[in-house]
C-alpha cells in the first residue's frame, strides 16, 4: 500500500502545510560519528556545509518572519560548522528559541571543550541523542565507547544546569530503537530513562523524545543486509495511525539543507523530495510563510512518522 492510498482509503486527502513555526537548518553533513541508523548518512568523511551567503539569507528570512519562534539546528554534528556559534548568537539576538541537535560526544572533541558552556551562556535548548541507557546497546548502534562519552557529556551539561529543575536550560534526550521495531510508549520509557540514568549515573534531564527509525538511506541498507527491510516496512504500514497526522512536523516546520534548498521535513531532505514538489531555495522566498497552504510531498517513508504513536522531531505524536 502506498502512503497516498492509505490517506485516500480513509478519506483524508493530501497533507497541507500550515503556518511555519520552526525553521530547521541542516548546516552540515559532517559528523564525528557514523551511526548506522543515520538517515542523512553523516560521517567524518562528509564535507558538505552551508556557506556564509546561505546562512545570511536564512537569518534574514528569520528576522522577517515573526511567526517563526524556533531555529532548529541540525546536521551532521552542527557544532562542527565553523559558523555555528555566529548563527546561534544571531538567532538569539532576534529573540528566537534555538535548538541544538547534539550527539553529545562532540562535546569532548578537540576544539569543542567549551561548547557546552557556549550553549548554556546562550540559553540554547539541547536535544541529545541517547538511544538507550544500557551501554552495550548504545555502542552497538553508535560505535565503541560512545555510551561512556555520552554519559560524561550529560554530566557536564548537568553541572551547567541543563536538565535541572528551575534552571531554564532544557535538556531533552532522544530514543530510537536499536532494532527493526517501533518505540515503546514514550511516557513509560521516559520514566524508565529517568530512573535508570539517575540510579546509574546521577543524571537528570527534562523530556525523552521517542523517534521511529526511518527505513531510508543508511538504515535501509543496514536492514537490507540483514534481510529485515521488507518486514520492517510492512510493520510500519500495518501500524499506520491516522490520529498522528495532525501533529506531523511537516505541517509547521520548514527544513533547509546545506545548499539552501527547501523541504517539508528532514526525511524528505534526505531523499531529495523538495517541498511541494517544486525545487526552490531560500533565495527565492520573500518570507518563510510563503509555503503555507501548499501540498506536502509524501512517499512510503511517511509511514515511519505515522506508525504507532507517531514520530517527529518532537517525539511521539499520540498517547
Amino acid at each position: 500500500m502506498s502512503f497516498a492510498s492509505a490517506l485516500d482509503s480513509r478519506g483524508l486527502g493530501r497533507l497541507v502545510r500550515g503556518p511555519a513555526r520552526t525553521l530547521q537548518l541542516n548546516v552540515t553533513r559532517r559528523c564525528n560519528l557514523a551511526c548506522h541508523h543515520c538517515h542523512v548518512e553523516s560521517s567524518p568523511k562528509r564535507s558538505e556545509a552551508m556557506d556564509e551567503r546561505t546562512l545570511a539569507q536564512a537569518l534574514a528570512l528569520l528576522a522577517g518572519s515573526p511567526q517563526i519562534d524556533t531555529l532548529d539546528i541540525t546536521g551532521g554534528a552542527p557544532e562542527l560548522h565553523p559558523g555555528f556559534r555566529a548563527l546561534v548568537r544571531a538567532a538569539r539576538q532576534l529573540g528566537r528559541r534555538v535548538i541544538d541537535r547534539c550527539n553529545l560526544v562532540i562535546l569532548d572533541e578537540p576544539g569543542h571543550e567549551d561548547t557546552a558552556e557556549f550553549l548554556a551562556e546562550n540559553r540554547v535548548a539541547v536535544v541529545a541523542s541517547l538511544p538507550c541507557y544500557v551501554p552495550a546497546n548504545v555502542d552497538r548502534q553508535r560505535g565503541r565507547g560512545v555510551h561512556e562519552r555520552s554519559i560524561a557529556a550529560l554530566r557536564a551539561l548537568n553541572a551547567l544546569g541543563y536538565g535541572v529543575p528551575g534552571s531554564g536550560l532544557v535538556l531533552d534526550l532522544v530514543y530510537n530503537p536499536v532494532g527493526p521495531f517501533l518505540p515503546p510508549e514514550q511516557a513509560q520509557l521516559e520514566r524508565d530513562y529517568k530512573r535508570e540514568l539517575d540510579r546509574r549515573s546521577g543524571i537528570v534531564f527534562n523530556r525523552l523524545l521517542t523517534l521511529t527509525n526511518m527505513p531510508i538511506r543508511r538504515y535501509a541498507d543496514w536492514l537490507a543486509r540483514r534481510g529485515e527491510l521488507e518486514a520492517y516496512q510492512a510493520l510500519l504500514v500495518n501500524h499506520f495511525n491516522p490520529a498522528s497526522l495532525p501533529g506531523l512536523m511537516c505541517h509547521t516546520t520548514l527544513s533547509v539543507d546545506w545548499r539552501g534548498e527547501i523541504f517539508d521535513c528532514d526525511f524528505n531532505q534526505a531523499l531529495d523530495l523538495p517541498a511541494g514538489g517544486k525545487r526552490r531555495t531560500i533565495f527565492e522566498l520573500a518570507s518563510l510563510d510563503a509555503l503555507e497552504g501548499e501540498v506536502i510531498a509524501t512517499a512510503e517513508h511517511c509511514f515511519g512518522c505515522t506508525a504507532g504513536a507517531g514520530s517527529s522531531c518532537g517525539g511521539a505524536l499520540t498517547t
